[in-house]
């Protein structure tokens, strides 16, 4: 599909997506942005969409295809049936479905772990192998997912209960909020003054 030719919303777009999904038992559908050329109809943009757009569509498809997503529940909420730029569908659903959480990474179902922002399929995997055989605490998660800080307010563990983090105000802020790298060449641009 190409992204930002025309005025498609990303939920059209996964309407359609799930749709050939279901109807015609397709494996895999690819996104690409819209990449304007020279001399081009004026009917089409002149210029691209944001490349992120392309990502959060293959984010949210990678939802539909392996997590149980459904598209209601991927694009609910979003802003004229745009996904969120700022933030991955997976997390965006779980702030908007914050009473579902925190769960208890010891006794919470499958799909419930699933759902859950910094744990992917194989830790999720892993994580319902180990506590059959002891009971998990947060270090045990940590060894299991490189996105601990972000699942950490979504998940219960013994001697982890993230009391009143998962209805902070500011939680998609302080989960997306990156260190700024510094700029490389604001040396060149200081010396040349």
């Amino acid at each position: 599909m190409i992204v930002g030719a025309d005025a498609t919303t990303d939920a059209q777009m996964l309407t359609t997506t799930d749709a050939l999904y279901r109807r015609y038992a397709l494996r895999r559908v690819y996104y690409s942005a819209f990449s304007p050329i020279p001399d081009s109809s004026s009917a089409l943009p002149s210029r691209p969409p944001p490349l992120k757009r392309e990502h959060r569509l293959y984010q949210a498809d990678w939802l539909l295809r392996h997590y149980g997503f459904s598209v209601p529940e991927i694009v609910a909420a979003t802003d004229n049936g745009m996904l969120d730029l700022q933030i991955d569908p997976k997390l965006a659903w779980a702030l908007r479905n914050r009473h579902l959480f925190p769960a208890d990474v010891n006794k919470s179902d499958r799909e419930l772990l699933l759902r859950v922002p910094g744990l992917g399929k194989r830790a999720v995997d892993r994580i319902i192998i180990a506590r059959r055989q002891t009971t998990l605490r947060l270090a045990d998660i940590g060894r299991l997912t490189t996105a601990l800080k972000r699942a950490q307010p979504f998940l219960v563990t013994p001697g982890h209960r993230p009391v009143h983090q998962t209805d902070r105000a500011d939680l998609r802020v302080r989960l997306t909020h990156t260190r700024r790298q510094p700029d490389l060449f604001a040396w060149h641009a200081a010396a040349s003054q």
